[in-house]
């Protein structure tokens, strides 16, 4: 038997009667899971992906959070990297439009953004959510940072409303403090692209004929290599890479 998604057909999962090799609780998955379950399934099969890994310097951002955190502290935020990584997307979703594009439904037209919404991961009792900052790049780190404490609340406490977590272009997921040197993030499709953060970690970089220890930042680059061929992808690295090295300019 054959399960359809989208318009390709693939093996379904053989039936296994698991109580017949020990005791087994039977657990329905939420809606959420459901519905994650299904878009996560239709990306694997549908999307022809490449992945792309690099690794940033985070001694300048770090120095920078760190300058930031009083602002941070007074408007009730903690300032992680991420709004940092945010706003690095934004610039490089400018310089590399047809990351910021999804194909139509023939497959035949590209349909490029004028807009920069960003989606990030958010792990809640119910599942992954990820709801959708709209104009992120019309918003400066600590303003990027109110909207994500404010929207990982309502997600966490399921207040999220449905059109929170609709029309993204691209998607940040950050698994650094959960562990983990690094991981293949999967496409949010309709989006052609996603960005993964792995666990920042010292190690020994050569920088000028020396070797010196620096906070190095695991990132990992997924996309849809219908719309994205590796050069466009690497420039798009390069960008976002270079962005989280020399942060400044996102000091809003």
């Amino acid at each position: 038997m054959t399960t359809n998604v989208g318009t390709t057909s693939f093996p379904r999962v053989e039936t296994i009667d698991f109580s017949l090799f020990g005791d087994v609780e039977v657990r329905p998955m939420n809606k959420i899971r459901r519905v994650i379950a299904r878009r996560m399934t239709a990306s694997w099969v549908n999307v022809p992906t490449v992945v792309q890994f690099d690794e940033c310097d985070l001694g300048r951002l770090d120095a920078l959070r760190a300058r930031l955190e009083p602002q941070a502290a007074a408007r009730g935020v903690k300032l992680t990297i991420l709004p940092f990584v945010i706003a690095v997307c934004s610039r490089a979703l400018a310089a590399i439009p047809e990351m910021n594009a999804s194909l139509d439904e023939t497959g035949d037209n590209l349909i490029l953004k004028k807009y920069c919404n960003i989606g990030f991961a958010v792990d809640t009792p119910l599942g992954l959510i990820a709801p959708v900052i709209r104009g992120a790049d019309r918003k400066g780190v600590l303003a990027l940072a109110d909207e994500i404490a404010s929207l990982a609340e309502r997600a966490r406490s399921g207040r999220l409303a449905f059109s929170d977590a609709e029309g993204g272009c691209f998607s940040v997921t950050n698994l650094g403090r959960l562990g983990g040197t690094g991981f293949t993030p999967t496409i949010n499709a309709p989006e052609v692209g996603v960005l993964g953060i792995g666990r920042a970690a010292r190690r020994l970089v050569e920088i000028d004929g020396s070797f010196l220890p620096r906070p190095m930042l695991p990132v990992t680059l997924a996309y849809d290599h219908r719309v994205i061929d590796g050069a466009v992808g690497g420039r798009f690295m390069e960008i976002v890479r270079k962005g989280i090295e020399a942060p400044e300019d996102f000091a809003i």
